[in-house]
Order: structure tokens, then C-alpha cells, then sequence
């Protein structure tokens, strides 16, 4: 069974999809962690990712590797781990804009189908639902009211790294957000919206168990919905 949660950033996303896999047993996913993987080795080579020769160049030596280790994924590009150097500010504030260079999302998408095939997966991303996995079992749309957003997202970054949130207001945070609610909902490829069948779940008043159970609630729909009725006589 593959189930995709998607949603605009700091919806909770990414702790929602950990919370139900481990619930579920099934395997998680963090696809935007591969985008920014690879935003960061962009940066790092100084890619034009405007000058698709110099993009074809940089993913013929391109290699993306996820790795368990400790009970959590860590990712390596081209051999070296960047799993701690992928949450810095400078891969966040580039991370839309290489994620949207079509070339990229090929690759990406094709590596996140493959890491599908046979296995219960929970996949968590911005178009999992509408172009990874159009057909998927469940597809779950997560949103919030901004502000909410903008506090979780600057309470994250006062947590994992308050050297870069010592001066960051909360004005600021939501003034990003917009920004790149804006840059991922327009863009032309893969943009972020709710896929026709997904169920949406608002998270801006809830725990991360209470979006889980509500998600089991639309697994159940969904379980109904498909179920063969009864033979007759």
C-alpha cells in the first residue's frame, strides 16, 4: 500500500508521515530531504540550473544514496553524508527553485518510484498524490493557518540551529512561507496542489496523534469504499 501526504511547508508533514509509517509498519519516506540533498550539491558545484547543458552535466555524475543508520536515514550525495549540511538556511532558501528545474524532478520522481515497487510505503512531498503516485491506495493533503506555520517553522529552527534563528522574527518566517507557498503553488512543473481524490486534514489545532488517528479515519473510508459487496443470490 502506498500513501502520500502532501501539503504546503510546515503543515507537519514530515513528523505526521514518521508517526503513521511507525504506526502503520510501514516504510517512510521524506522526498523533500532528496530534493534539498540535492540543492545543496548544487550550491556546493555552483550549478546554472538555468543552463539546462550545465544541469545535464551535473546529473550525469549525480549520485543520491539513503542510508538507515541509528533507526534514522541519513542521505549521501556522491558519497559524502550531507544529512546534517541539507537543514541549513541556504538549502532552504534554494531548495524550491532547484526542485522545480524539470530535468531534476525527472530524476527524483523516477528514484522515488523505484524505491515504491513492492513495499508499504508512506511517501511524504509536495506532489506525491498528483505526479509520483497519481494511482496511490491514500492520499492525504496537510494544511494550516499560516501564523501556526510560521511558529512552528521559527520554533524548529530556534531547536536545530539558533545560531541562524537568533535575529529571525516571526514576521519574517511568515513572510517566507508565503513566499514559497507562492513559488511551489505556481510553478510550472509538478506545482503543489490537492490532488481531486486526496483528503485534506487541517493540522492547525491538533496534536500529531490526532492527525494520525484522523488519517486512519479516511484509511477506513478508503478500506470501505474498495470493499467487494456482498455476493447475491
Amino acid at each position: 500500500m502506498i500513501i502520500t501526504i502532501d501539503g504546503p511547508v510546515a503543515t507537519g508533514k514530515s513528523t505526521v508521515a514518521k508517526r503513521l509509517a511507525e504506526s502503520l509498519g510501514y516504510i517512510y519516506f521524506d522526498t523533500g530531504a532528496m530534493y534539498r540533498a540535492v540543492a545543496y550539491q548544487v550550491l556546493k558545484e555552483g550549478v546554472n540550473t538555468d543552463d539546462p547543458a550545465a544541469v545535464e552535466a551535473f546529473l550525469s555524475h549525480l549520485d543520491l544514496d539513503i542510508k538507515i543508520k541509528r533507526g534514522g536515514k541519513s542521505y549521501f550525495v556522491n558519497g559524502a553524508d550531507v544529512t546534517e549540511e541539507i537543514r541549513g538556511a541556504a538549502v532552504t532558501g534554494a531548495v524550491s527553485r532547484v526542485a522545480a528545474v524539470p530535468a531534476i524532478r525527472e530524476r527524483l520522481v523516477a528514484i522515488q518510484r523505484a524505491l515504491a515497487v513492492g513495499v508499504n510505503a508512506v511517501f511524504e512531498g509536495r506532489d506525491m498524490g498528483t505526479i509520483v503516485f497519481p494511482d496511490a491506495d491514500l492520499k492525504i493533503f496537510l494544511e494550516g493557518r499560516l501564523e501556526v506555520r510560521a511558529q512552528r517553522r521559527l520554533d524548529e529552527l530556534k531547536r536545530i540551529r539558533p545560531n541562524e534563528a537568533e535575529n529571525l522574527t516571526l514576521e519574517q518566517c511568515m513572510k517566507e512561507i508565503e513566499e514559497r507557498d507562492n513559488f511551489d503553488s505556481h510553478r510550472s512543473v509538478s506545482p503543489l496542489v490537492k490532488a481531486n481524490d486526496a483528503f485534506s486534514v487541517d493540522t492547525s489545532d491538533h496534536t500529531v496523534d490526532e492527525v494520525v488517528f484522523q488519517i486512519f479515519e479516511c484509511k477506513d473510508q478508503v478500506k470501505s469504499k474498495h470493499r467487494a459487496p456482498p455476493a447475491t443470490s
